[in-house]
């Protein structure tokens, strides 16, 4: 589904540009209202519950947004709320999975035990939202030019999961596979959290805290420091670059 949806977006953008191409040649950039904003970060749990220990590298977010720029009065300030979609993986180095279990709540065991006779290569979580960006400020040094203007962002953000799914890449007798288990993984279905972005011109840094737990309550895997499912408290934290303007 995330590859259907970045293709979508990918195709919009190239038809956009052949038809800005085609009237004249000095238009570099469609003529719509807002900007699209592409981030891509690396993703870190916070208050990680037992067996969770996750890759750097295979940890990661692409977010696709859309924002609509309205400037404040003559100042420097604008508000700019928007919306889009969030692909978020981990990556789990010690290769366990999250399972099902009996109960309804799920852990994070080693998938050996179900696949029986092979060799596990790879082992993920990946996490699909639909977000709303319903308050964010923006200062411009040069609002006339926001091209080539120092700017600072602060918003907030809320998620919605569309998708979630457990990802295993294993071989059995030389040959490799792929199981994929698709449920929400007791994952919460509803998050929020708050981000910042500074930067120079198209290119910026950015954050994200994710401040609801990333597990809903009586779901998720235990603490390492509690029996009580209620205290899976593991919040995330998102930190890579963004490209904007298109």
């Amino acid at each position: 589904m995330s590859k259907r949806i970045v293709f979508f977006f990918i195709l919009c953008f190239s038809s956009i540009g052949l038809l800005a191409q085609e009237k004249t040649k000095k238009v570099y950039r469609p003529d719509i209202p807002g900007s699209f904003l592409i981030d891509f970060g690396f993703n870190s749990g916070q208050s990680k519950p037992q067996g969770f220990t996750q890759g750097f590298w295979g940890s990661r977010t692409l977010n696709i947004y859309y924002h609509y720029p309205v400037r404040i009065g003559e100042t420097k300030f604008t508000y700019n709320p928007g919306g889009g979609f969030s692909f978020e993986r981990f990556k789990f180095t010690n290769n366990y999975t999250l399972v099902l279990q009996t109960d309804g709540t799920y852990l994070l065991e080693d998938p050996t035990s179900i696949l029986q006779s092979s060799t596990i290569k790879k082992s993920m979580l990946v996490a699909n939202y639909f977000d709303l960006m319903p308050l964010e400020f923006r200062f411009d040094t040069n609002p006339k030019d926001v091209s080539r203007s120092f700017s600072v962002s602060i918003g907030a953000r809320v998620g919605f999961l569309i998708e979630s799914h457990t990802k295993i890449n294993y071989t059995t007798n030389g040959v490799s596979e792929t199981l994929k288990n698709k449920q929400n993984n007791g994952l919460n279905t509803f998050r929020y959290g708050v981000y910042g972005r500074i930067g120079i011109g198209n290119f910026n840094v950015f954050g994200f805290y994710n401040i609801s737990p990333y597990f809903a309550t009586n779901k998720g895997p235990l603490n390492n420091t509690t029996t009580d499912l209620n205290h899976t408290t593991m919040n995330t934290l998102t930190l890579g670059i963004s490209l904007n303007g298109f």
